[in-house]
């Protein structure tokens, strides 16, 4: 396996390229979903993100190395998956970017939980720092005691928590496949499972959307690419704050382009959340060896 020396510069050029790569799929979704359905939009999306991930797989040895010897271990991972992208798409229509993205960054808190319960791993006291903030970040953001819950944040809290679950599967997976691999069997389950639902509502796209639906088709496909690049160069811990900045961007973007305002309660429980979040990085302190007796 080829060995990269650390460089945090190189690391952030490529979040960089992950943000600005985001932001896009972002806005690609809500300027696409005002003539398309969720479902077509994401069929769309598959189809494209696999027409560019081809050079890729040719260049790595071909469509024969995607065999896999656990394809129903990639079926049910990607068909919740393909669940919370659904949400996650359908909710950006419903609430404003900068409460998406927020509540999007409770899936590390899940991950956190989901990966104790079905993984063994070992629950820390900034674990459950990390967990208890998230939870606190989210009733900040969503206030149910003011009796005006919205349906984007539940549907957006429900595809978080399916992310998590998405990720968790992945830890899995890694173990016996590679993250091309990976990525190419989420496009197929996706495409499969979404062929069906897009047809049925299928509209032929203006050539205004057209071009968005090939932006979130690219960006949406090389934002995991630069994510993964940028891991090369660093830890967990350096890479993973740097996507915090997806918050004030977003929020920045909504105010911009679709003049969404930012409360304060959006901006608390962000806070909250991504000081969770930071917890949730720390390193486990080392566990003293025992002597052999």
């Amino acid at each position: 396996m080829t060995s990269y020396p650390p460089s945090k510069l190189r690391a952030a050029l490529w979040m960089s390229g992950w943000l600005l790569l985001m932001l896009f799929v972002a806005i690609g979704g809500r300027e696409t979903l005002r003539d398309l359905t969720v479902f077509q939009v994401m069929e769309i999306r598959s189809l494209f993100g696999f027409v560019f991930l081809i050079p890729i797989i040719l260049m790595n040895g071909g469509f024969g190395t995607m065999r896999t010897t656990r394809p129903m271990a990639h079926v049910s991972r990607n068909l919740v998956h393909y669940a919370a992208q659904l949400g996650w798409f359908y909710a950006l229509t419903l609430i404003p970017l900068s409460q998406l993205v927020s509540i999007e960054f409770t899936m590390p808190i899940w991950i956190a939980i989901m990966a104790a319960i079905f993984l063994g791993e070992r629950i820390t006291r900034w674990k459950v720092v990390a967990i208890v903030l998230g939870l606190i970040g989210v009733i900040v953001i969503v206030r149910p005691a003011t009796g005006e819950l919205n349906t984007g944040q539940l549907i957006s809290l429900a595809s978080a928590f399916g992310f998590g679950i998405s990720v968790t599967l992945i830890k899995s997976l890694t173990r016996t496949d590679s993250a091309l691999k990976i990525i190419f069997w989420m496009i197929v389950v996706q495409t499969a499972a979404g062929l069906i639902p897009a047809i049925s509502v299928w509209q032929w796209p203006s050539a205004y959307v057209w071009f968005w639906l090939v932006v979130v088709g690219f960006c949406g496909t090389f934002s995991h690419f630069c994510m993964a690049r940028a891991m090369l160069y660093a830890d967990a811990t350096v890479v993973v704050p740097m996507d915090f900045l997806r918050v004030p961007l977003s929020a920045t973007i909504g105010w911009l382009l679709y003049s969404e305002q930012l409360d304060m309660f959006t901006l608390l429980g962000a806070a909250l959340i991504l000081a969770g979040n930071t917890l949730n990085l720390r390193s486990p302190a080392p566990v003293a060896a025992r002597a052999n007796t």
